[in-house]
């Protein structure tokens, strides 16, 4: 591996000496035109440049949709094989008789499944910015089991309307009962499906790497380009930021499969530059895969549903709205929300929100909701931004193939 990346650095600097009409363009301006050209294209977000943003966003939705028909044309067999399969489920799904009740059970499954899977790879699959699903969906849904178990002193809650909405069984359960092992298998597929998640959504950085270092082009990736110069300055890293880059990359390359696992086996916001460092080094696929898939879907999930579980414990949670109580001044007032809070959840556990006076909507929820719904936002609005940046580079690239042909 260190003799692909000298071989690399090596070719980097040779194809840094780039012809352009005959004459050789010295390497310090044409990276001085890149971070030009990279500065051009981060002015190009909604609130700069609001109609050339979305107009180059949907022109780079329609040259994304005729990559994709080119591509499914040229395989047109596989595109029959899937329709026909769609054929059969969907007769399958609607066609009376006894397999109904398996249909069912099996559509349930899948759509859990799936929701989770799409959660975790929206928190990782990047796109501009992450969603953070752990902080807004699976955190609170592992806190809401959690209360409930040790509320109902059992986690054998109906099905439905569980996991749709958490009641109390019937039977009440023995005082002491519930334990953090109890809890743990009740939110383990939720969790681990999330980690699944997260593995795949780290596959793109990998494969943009492999394909870059495979074919020798410059790829359309500004994390890319930020890994390049850090191998080409690495002896002249002094900041924080990037030591701890290089001692990622370090440690991918040399200790392999185990130092991807110990990468993804911990919460660590620089793990896209190790699929990157994977791809660039061309490790292959299952060694990237598996260690991330094992870091990220097992061990990793069990650390942040432990810390969870614990965190929203009965009495780590009590501890906790005592203490808010006992901020002078202004303790008791904000007190007061939490355990207003608190008792109308234990409410809805018993089922007996419906019974009474309506009750007002709390202001804790209503924070979370406008939470929520501001981050979402904000994805979306990533999500503009990087496809209208992208655009924005294929106009520069095209530019530059047009000198070069003059």
């Amino acid at each position: 591996m260190a003799e692909n990346g000298k071989n690399c650095d090596q070719r980097r600097v040779a194809m840094n000496k780039e012809q352009y009409n005959g004459n050789f363009t010295d390497p310090s301006s044409v990276n001085e035109k890149k971070k030009r050209e990279r500065e051009e294209r981060q002015n190009i977000v909604l609130w700069r440049q609001p109609l050339i943003t979305l107009q180059y966003f949907s022109l780079e939705i329609l040259v994304i949709l005729k990559d994709w028909t080119t591509k499914l044309w040229h395989r047109q067999n596989i595109v029959v094989s899937c329709l026909l399969l769609l054929a059969v489920l969907i007769a399958t799904y609607y066609v009376e008789g006894a397999h109904q009740q398996y249909v069912q059970r099996i559509e349930k499954q899948f759509l859990l499944y799936a929701y989770w899977i799409g959660l975790g790879i929206l928190s990782s699959v990047g796109l501009g910015t992450g969603l953070h699903t752990f902080l807004l969906y699976l955190g609170p849904h592992i806190a809401s089991v959690t209360l409930a178990a040790y509320e109902c002193n059992s986690v054998n809650f109906p099905e439905p309307p569980y996991p749709d909405q958490i009641i109390c069984p019937p039977e009440e359960g023995i005082e002491g009962s519930v334990s953090l092992w109890s809890i743990i298998s009740k939110v383990r597929i939720e969790a681990c499906m999330w980690g699944v998640g997260t593995a795949i959504g780290e596959l793109p950085p990998y494969f943009m790497a492999r394909a870059a270092r495979l074919s020798g082009a410059e790829p359309d990736d500004e994390e890319y380009q930020e890994f390049e110069e850090m191998l080409e300055h690495a002896e002249a890293a002094q900041d924080f930021a990037s030591r701890a880059k290089l001692a990622v990359q370090n440690l991918v390359q040399k200790v392999g499969f185990f130092g991807i696992l110990a990468c993804a086996s911990i919460p660590n916001p620089l793990f896209d530059l190790a699929g990157i460092t994977c791809g660039h080094f061309l490790v292959p696929f299952w060694t990237f895969f598996g260690a991330t898939l094992i870091g990220k879907a097992i061990i990793k999930m069990h650390i942040q549903k432990i810390f969870v579980i614990i965190t929203f414990s009965k009495h780590i949670v009590e501890q906790m709205v005592a203490f808010i109580g006992a901020v002078p001044g202004i303790g008791p007032s904000l007190q007061k929300p939490f355990q207003e809070y608190l008792e109308a959840q234990r409410q809805k556990l018993h089922h007996r929100s419906e019974t009474g006076a309506p009750q007002g909507e709390n202001w804790l929820s209503w924070m979370f909701e406008k939470l929520v719904i501001a981050m979402v936002c904000y994805f979306i609005l990533s999500i503009i931004n990087s496809m209208a940046q992208s655009y924005a580079k294929r106009i520069q690239q095209r530019i530059k193939s047009e000198e070069k042909t003059k």
